[in-house]
């Protein structure tokens, strides 16, 4: 039907309409109804319920949302509704039969009724907009009603009788606005730029729950009518358009919004009771990629995390738990690294050299869409607060980007000061890094920091650090294969996860909400002897194998494992769990195979205890050779270094470390000097 023949036949049956309208809502919703009036809320009415009732008014829904609207406004007037005052109930439509692609939104959706899907790019603050002026006529007292022309509203030239000048402002109609740039969620994309679109959202839209919605990183599914942007008084040939939203509703929902119904909590709190919980849910992460069991029952641990502490002092430690994975090749980390985004709510995925400091952590960028001045883009680290990210890569970021992260780690914030515009945004995610040494292949006789360029203040945040190795052994490589080949096949039961995705994700939920674990005396103790016992190794000048930061991690480790079993103690076994995975990650990148010991400065790419006593023995024999003569010959160095049985390579690596650190200086060739 011609658009013009359906408003001439909406205009004819206008009473009708509001008539059906009327009856729909004294049938379907009218309790509803009178507690929106009550509160001063909108009601939300299901497309599909009115579709079912009266097909006619849900296409003119569709096609003329405009009319519909009149309708509803006239329907919710004449129904009688008790007690309320003068709110005007407005109607707010949901779940719509399908949603167009933002990439696919053409002149035949303009003044149409549509949903669209995506991911809030940008906000704007919420500031009020005009609706319309009444002016009052200084001769006559007339009152003059000028209504909103796109962005701008004219004084009225003249009145009734006949005066056009001295018109007084008496009253303005405002409401509040909020706009929005949204954009097509990555997997809609197909590997091309994702396409943008502005929304604006009035009134309710924009309370102070309608605005937590919409904060850049949520991803919405937005119903409203798509309209042309006026450009003055001109008739443009090439028009924009807008989305004027009417209903709102997130598609991914943070931990704190999932629904939690009695059967999820029954499921939650048997599986926790299970002894087996622990293999249960290391079976249900990638179960296709064989072995990695103390990688993925660590990742488990970071999944649930631990307890936020904030002193009496306002001293914070957080309960984030941040992983580091290095290794050969192939050894399965970029599926890891991939996958586990993808079970906890805001979980994010972000890949080495297409990362910037802006990206990951905030930027301020020029407002030419909004309201002018400058706006605030979150990055990856702040779209991802409360969830986690995965940084696959992660050595290949320039040295300047992972630097930009170490507010992040720590403090769980990510502070701003640029453009005018100073700022602290949250930022207590959960960091999952993975990357690969230098020469690609991991070597276990040179120290993790000349293997990976991450900064040694950087490596030492992360409570647990992993070398994945592919080391050929005839046994473990068949039954490697054999999984991979098996796993191909549906049946095959261990590449099945045991416990079902959505069934993790609420039960991380649940423990997050329900769960605020405190370390018990025989936990403590624990933890604290395993503390001393590996600390008092280092006691006559060895090797230091463990720090304060690696002892706050265990008890992150021992409180995520208590939520686990939804306990609000953490017990011994969980100090014992908490200790077996640190004991293993110390093992894998702090071992010095050359003392035996392990040696913390190995593991966090600092100077370990055997380069220091090298370092020191240079010193002592540059301190013997100066008393003789200013300038010292390198060869002569190094031959007595030699007698000290150090290699010649190592002699001169530590003269060149000496150079750089400012100690010695060369004043020719082939000599140095004592500064």
């Amino acid at each position: 039907m011609p658009q013009t023949q359906q408003l001439k036949q909406i205009e004819e049956r206008f009473n009708e309409y509001v008539a059906k309208l009327k009856e729909f809502l004294h049938e379907k919703y009218y309790t509803s109804l009178v507690a929106a009036a009550n509160e001063e809320k909108p009601l939300v009415i299901d497309y599909k319920i009115l579709e079912k009732f009266n097909p006619d008014l849900a296409l003119i829904l569709l096609d003329e949302p405009a009319k519909f609207f009149e309708i509803s406004e006239e329907a919710v007037k004449q129904t009688e509704l008790p007690s309320v005052g003068l709110y005007s109930v407005q109607i707010r439509t949901a779940n719509l039969p399908y949603s167009v692609s933002i990439r696919d939104l053409r002149a035949k959706h303009l003044a149409k009724f549509v949903c669209v899907e995506g991911i809030v790019r940008r906000a704007s603050e919420i500031r009020p907009e005009i609706l319309e002026v009444v002016w009052e006529c200084p001769e006559c007292g007339e009152k003059i009603i000028q209504e909103r022309l796109g962005n701008i509203i004219f004084r009225p030239l003249s009145c009734a009788c006949g005066n056009r000048r001295g018109f007084k402002e008496i009253e303005k109609i405002m409401i509040d606005t909020r706009w929005l740039t949204i954009e097509e969620p990555f997997e809609l994309t197909e590997g091309e730029r994702p396409s943008q679109v502005n929304i604006v959202l009035r009134s309710d839209l924009v309370s102070p729950e309608g605005r937590s919605l919409t904060e850049p990183g949520n991803r919405l599914k937005i119903n409203g009518v798509l309209k042309e942007i006026p450009k003055g008084k001109l008739i443009s040939a090439k028009l924009d358009f807008y989305l004027d939203a009417n209903h709102v509703e997130p598609t991914e929902i943070g931990l704190e919004r999932l629904k939690i119904t009695k059967e999820d909590e029954k499921t939650i709190t048997e599986l926790a009771k299970t002894p087996e919980i622990y293999e249960m849910l290391v079976d249900s992460l990638a179960p296709s990629l064989y072995g990695l069991r103390e990688i993925k029952e660590s990742i488990i641990l970071q999944l649930f995390s631990g307890v936020q502490r904030i002193l009496k002092d306002r001293t914070r430690f957080r309960g984030e738990i941040h992983i580091l994975l290095i290794g050969d090749p192939a050894s399965g980390k970029s599926q890891l690294l991939k996958l586990v985004p993808q079970i906890i709510p805001r979980g994010k995925y972000v890949s080495g050299k297409g990362v910037t400091a802006a990206g990951l952590t905030a930027s301020v960028t020029k407002d030419e869409v909004f309201m002018g001045g400058w706006v605030l883009e979150a990055g990856a680290i702040v779209l991802a607060n409360k969830g986690l990210l995965s940084i696959d890569e992660f050595e290949k970021m320039s040295t300047d980007d992972q630097v930009a992260m170490h507010e992040a780690l720590e403090q769980g914030s990510v502070s701003i000061a640029k453009a005018s515009i100073v700022a602290s945004l949250p930022a207590q995610t959960s960091v999952l890094a993975g990357g690969n040494p230098k020469l690609s292949r991991f070597d276990p006789y040179v120290p993790i920091a000349k293997q990976i360029t991450i900064p040694e203040t950087l490596l030492s945040r992360f409570d647990l650090k992993f070398a994945l190795k592919d080391v050929p052994d005839a046994e473990t490589d068949k039954r490697v294969v054999d999984h991979i080949v098996s796993s191909r096949d549906e049946a095959y039961e261990a590449s099945k996860p045991k416990i079902n995705a959505e069934v993790i994700r609420k039960y991380i939920a649940y423990a997050k909400e329900r769960c605020k674990p405190e370390l018990t005396e025989e936990a403590a103790r624990v933890l604290k002897r395993f503390y001393l016992k590996t600390r008092k190794k280092a006691e006559a000048g060895g090797a230091i194998p463990i720090t304060l930061r690696q002892f706050e991690a265990l008890i992150r480790l021992s409180e995520a494992s208590a939520k686990i079993q939804l306990s609000n103690k953490v017990r011994k076994e969980d100090a014992m769990r908490a200790i077996k995975l640190m004991r293993y990650s110390l093992r894998q990148l702090g071992f010095d195979p050359e003392t035996g010991q392990i040696d913390i400065d190995r593991a966090e790419g600092a100077t370990t205890a055997t380069e220091r006593s090298r370092i020191k023995v240079m010193i002592d024999i540059i301190n013997l050779l100066s008393e003789k003569k200013k300038e010292i010959p390198v060869y002569e160095l190094i031959s007595e270094a030699k007698k000290e049985n150090m290699e010649e390579s190592e002699a001169e690596e530590i003269i060149e470390r000496l150079k750089r650190e400012g100690m010695l200086f060369e004043p020719n060739p082939g000599f140095v000097q004592k500064v």
